[in-house]
Order: structure tokens, then sequence, then C-alpha cells
């Protein structure tokens, strides 16, 4: 079961039981939020790939619920020539801060961070109250 919070106005933000199918259920409300936005597909491809690979990491590593939060651009609010970016934050329970690793060519996996590292304009880690969350923007066309 999904736990939609909201998905209105400039934010969408579901939780998602640590479940087998988490991920697969993140891709699917991602891909339809940005298509109701009206996003380019392209940006769509990139962020579910990465929402993907986090909600994955998160379940390897948690019980608890996981959050997915995007945060849609505010056109009318940017200075002149700043290009608009894309938020997506994925929380869960755990404090510990996942840490960005090099993956050997044989290992299974270790890069899930690396392709957020090398696909995101920006990405970063912070501690809450109730866990952490993993952030990340992708610039926006226009």
């Amino acid at each position: 079961m999904v736990g939609v919070i909201d998905t209105d106005g400039d934010c969408a933000d579901w939780t998602f039981p640590a479940e087998p199918d988490a991920a697969r259920h993140a891709r699917h409300a991602v891909r339809d939020a940005l298509r109701a936005w009206g996003l380019p597909d392209t940006v769509g491809d990139i962020t579910v790939l990465l929402v993907s690979e986090l909600v994955t990491n998160s379940l390897r590593y948690t019980s608890g619920p996981i959050g997915v939060r995007l945060l849609r651009p505010d056109a009318d609010g940017r200075a002149p020539g700043v290009r608009p970016v894309l938020v997506v934050e994925v929380s869960d329970p755990l404090p510990d801060l996942p840490l960005e690793r090099v993956a050997n060519a044989d290992d299974e996996g270790g890069r899930g961070l690396q392709l957020v590292a090398r696909s995101a304009q920006r990405w970063g880690t912070r501690r809450g109250r109730t866990g952490k969350t993993v952030w990340f923007e992708l610039a926006l066309p226009g």
C-alpha cells in the first residue's frame, strides 16, 4: 500500500512501505507526477532511474517507510538567467548517511550513488529528526 501525502501544486510526496515492490511503485508514481506537470520524458527517464536506485538502496538497509518527494520549480520565483531545477528527495528512518564508493567491475552493487553524482546537477544527504534524506537536483530545459 502506498501512502500518497500530496500530489497537488508544486510538490508531490509519497510514503512507500519497505517491501520488495516499493521501487516499482515509486517509479510509477514519479513518472505519473512528472507527466502531469508536463516535464519532458528525458527528465522523467533520469528522475525515475535515480529514484529507483535510491529507493532500492533504502530497501537494502531499512524496514521502515521510504519517503519520496518531488519539488517542481517555481518559474515565477527564479532570478533571471537561472535555469530551473527539479528537486528530488528520498528519505528513510535510518540515521546513517550513505557513502559514495567506487565499485569494481565485478561488484553486484555500489553504483547507485555514483549514478546520482554523475547525473544530477547537485546532490547531497542530510539527517532529519527521524532518519536521513538523500536529495538531488536535475536541471530542466528552459
